[in-house]
């Protein structure tokens, strides 16, 4: 029988999983401006699985309240020209884009909501870049909930669309995604309702480690090495978080090696990791999904890494696109820049690894989502023609 709380990963102060509790009340008021969350609330476990494994008994929500809508069980691919291209013979890619609104963001979402609909609360407001948007509206209207979307200016046209489609109540913010999460929770504080913006709501984090769960369930072990692209720091701390659930619970050993994989030109996770300092550079990359100027998560982020023993590496714009494109062409995955940068950061650190090291690169989101970006590698025939004769 297991049960839960939230901790703090500041003051370890616990609490209950109630929707008043987002950052921790004790450390929130020392948050200082241009830094990640202060007193980020992580689920705690207390007991035992019993010998089984059965992810929906390791989540803080019941079964009876989640959303009619398929989240999770994604496909493991195990790609033999890839493993030949890299000569990683026990490389997989977990394509995430294969959830419900063909992003990652589906798992966090699906807590979020289930939680939502266990409190009563039938109103959910956040900030994206597009994605953890569109899954939350997708995933709420499968639920029936209202959605709140704060989008910067900059999100791909695909993921606002999206949004719209399933019938979420979209604001487009003239600036970037940072001033959309603080739109986002000033409409919080004077509307109410739930927020899910990354980190500032729990269940974020707790909805995400179950890519972890997943994982030790179709390899049967945990993986060696997982390459993780990384914005907020959210995804990489909610991978964290199923190794270490897993840990405690006793079914592997110790948490595997996490690799980060950011943007050149948004690094902030990755100049941390080097100086121990969060600084606010503004940002951009082709990558819209990890383009963050402060990553929210960060210090949390930072902790993980730092304590058991995982890598930051960058990649550039033009290194992600060529990824892009070579996934698609040796394999017939299309996932969207910021998967991608989690390949190209393989790319960079294959020559390290070895060869029958069990290695995982999370692929975050489909690439139809952002085809503008995708064009950037490719070459669109401009010319049209009538007739086979032009064909030269």
């Amino acid at each position: 029988m297991i049960n839960y709380t939230y901790r703090c990963t500041i003051c370890s102060a616990a609490y209950e999983i109630r929707p008043e509790y987002t950052v921790c009340p004790q450390c929130a008021p020392d948050q200082q401006a241009d830094q990640p969350l202060h007193g980020i609330l992580e689920v705690e476990l207390h007991g035992s699985a019993g010998g089984r494994f059965n992810i929906g008994e390791l989540l803080p929500i019941e079964a009876e309240y989640f959303p009619p809508i398929p989240v999770g069980n994604t496909p493991l691919w195990e790609p033999r020209r890839l493993r030949a291209l890299t000569g990683l013979n026990n490389l997989f890619i977990k394509d995430d884009g294969a959830n419900p609104t063909s992003s990652f963001k589906d798992r966090a979402s699906f807590l979020v909501s289930a939680a939502a609909n266990k409190f009563g609360i039938g109103e959910i407001t956040l900030a994206s870049t597009g994605n953890a948007g569109s899954s939350m509206a997708g995933i709420g209207a499968a639920a029936g909930q209202h959605i709140n979307l704060f989008l910067p200016e900059s999100a791909p046209p695909a993921k606002l669309v999206q949004a719209l489609q399933y019938g979420a109540r979209v604001f487009r913010v003239n600036g970037n995604y940072d001033k959309a999460y603080d739109l986002s929770l000033d409409y919080t504080g004077r509307k109410g309702g739930m927020n899910r913006n990354t980190a500032y709501n729990p269940l974020t984090i707790e909805g995400k480690k179950t890519v972890s769960l997943e994982l030790f369930g179709q390899l049967g072990r945990a993986p060696d090495v997982v390459f993780v692209s990384v914005g907020d720091g959210c995804i990489l701390a909610g991978v964290y978080k199923g190794f270490r659930d897993l840990v405690q619970l006793g079914y592997i050993s110790e948490v595997p090696k996490i690799v980060g994989v950011q943007a050149e030109t948004s690094d902030a996770l990755y100049r941390a990791f080097h100086s121990g300092v969060f600084e606010n550079i503004p940002t951009s990359t082709v990558a819209d999904s990890i383009c963050v100027d402060v990553p929210r998560n960060g210090a949390h982020a930072l902790s993980m890494l730092k304590g058991y023993g995982g890598e930051m590496i960058t990649v550039s714009d033009r290194e992600i696109i060529e990824a892009q494109s070579e996934l698609s062409r040796t394999t017939g995955l299309f996932t969207e820049p910021a998967g991608a940068a989690a390949y190209a950061g393989l790319k960079t650190a294959a020559p390290g690894l070895e060869p029958e090291s069990v290695v995982v690169v999370l692929s975050t989101g489909n690439g139809l989502k952002d085809t503008g970006s995708a064009a950037l590698g490719l070459e669109v025939p401009e010319h049209c023609i009538d007739t086979v004769d032009e064909i030269e």
